[in-house]
């Protein structure tokens, strides 16, 4: 099969182990993206599977109809909204779902809330210009960090990452405050945590609050602008989940009134983040390139399984099919 993977910035897929799973096959690996329908088309055209690293290149009914010669997309991680099923479904293209893990992006949410905390990057970005114990040299900015012990880290999303987040919270000393469905509260409180009494009580009590939530039609935009306006002037706002579960342009309103007063973001709503966004222009965002799975223990998990995928489609005997009618218009392998 000639198979193309797709988005990969650092061309990290070839040093994998798990790369030689594909040594039969013709591969093409992209070092870099593009959004074009026509350029996307023309791109994609010859090939006969696609690897997806995670939600890089969405794939919407417009460009699957121009894919002639595509059978099968195999997804790293799980399907969220980037792939059109019903569209690959009714052209016959299947769609192999991977898995994941939690522990690289929970990893690096702690990372994010303790380098935010302590001003660790302003700090050693001065100290290389000779700033001695200095954050910033606008007087305004330049205060003292913070340690997490005694504080209270809120959580709203009690998922797989949700959990160990909220136990690191636990070993740093922070209280911790869960927000979510009543079946993720109940779950935290059986765990030893505390739910927040409300929605508003979680944003106006958390000293750091993080998100780690689905993004689907019923969170989309779910952060509002209101809940950003309850949290503290010293408080942290973190999201490495989705960058759309905010509403557009909240967060950077919300930052410029001092409430919150600082942010740490791995996800944006367009990706890769161009040089001119407002939020690389706000001094109290700690911002980093979408590293929640960037990592190589992840790669070789995600990557391995979608590999695999196509090994097993190819020989016809893929069992982690999402969309198992594609068959009544499948496309013959070569």
């Amino acid at each position: 099969m000639k198979i193309a993977i797709l988005d990969d910035y650092q061309n990290a897929t070839p040093s994998l182990a798990c790369f030689d799973l594909l040594r039969d096959h013709e591969v093409k690996v992209f070092n870099n993206t593009t959004r074009g329908l026509g350029q996307l088309a023309i791109r994609l055209a010859p090939y006969d599977a696609l690897v997806l690293i995670r939600e890089r290149t969405a794939l919407n009914r417009a460009l699957l109809a121009r894919l002639p010669n595509l059978k099968v997309i195999s997804q790293t991680g799980k399907l969220a909204g980037h792939v059109d099923v019903a569209a690959a479904t009714e052209l016959g293209i299947a769609i192999a779902e991977g898995v994941g893990s939690p522990t690289a992006p929970a990893e690096l949410t702690w990372a994010l809330i303790m380098a935010a905390a302590r001003k660790i990057v302003p700090y050693a970005s001065n100290l290389r210009d000779g700033l001695w114990q200095t954050a910033s040299v606008n007087p305004q900015l330049n205060g003292l960090g913070m340690v997490l012990k005694g504080r209270t880290l809120g959580i709203w999303g009690y998922g797989k990452i949700g959990q160990l987040v909220a136990g690191y919270g636990r070993a740093f000393g922070m209280q911790v405050l869960v927000w979510g469905s009543e079946s993720s509260r109940a779950k935290a409180v059986a765990d030893g945590f505390q739910a927040a009494a409300s929605r508003a009580a979680l944003f106006g009590q958390a000293d750091v609050l993080s998100l780690h939530l689905r993004l689907h039609a019923d969170t989309r935009g779910i952060v509002t602008a209101e809940d950003l306006a309850r949290m503290q002037p010293d408080a942290l706002f973190v999201n490495t989940s989705r960058a759309e579960l905010v509403q557009p342009d909240a967060l950077e309103q919300a930052l410029g009134r001092g409430r919150p007063g600082y942010a740490a973001l791995d996800v944006y709503t367009s990706e890769p983040l161009g040089t001119d966004s407002p939020l690389l222009r706000i001094p109290t965002v700690l911002a980093t390139p979408h590293l929640g799975y960037v990592e190589r223990d992840s790669y070789e998990l995600y990557f391995r399984h979608a590999f695999q995928n196509i090994v097993d489609f190819a020989a016809g005997q893929c069992q982690t099919i999402h969309n198992p009618d594609y068959r009544a218009q499948a496309r013959p392998l070569a």
